[in-house]
């Protein structure tokens, strides 16, 4: 039983989230040969407050 774990900075929609999970599902099946049904994944959503990038949090970097 195959188990992704994806961490992702808050902020997408639920519908872009199920749209991702279905085309992991749909990778993971294809490149493994697994049935869809066995395919766990789970979604780690951090706040931006605690995702940094150059030791900057996101939530105060100019996008």
């Amino acid at each position: 039983m195959p188990l992704i774990e994806i961490t992702i900075i808050e902020g997408r929609s639920q519908e872009m989230k199920k749209d991702m999970m279905m085309n992991v599902t749909n990778a993971v099946a294809e490149s493994l040969n697994a049935k869809k049904e066995s395919i766990r994944i789970v979604i780690r959503e951090v706040s931006k407050d605690h995702w940094a990038v150059g030791g900057m949090p996101m939530s105060e970097l100019k996008r």
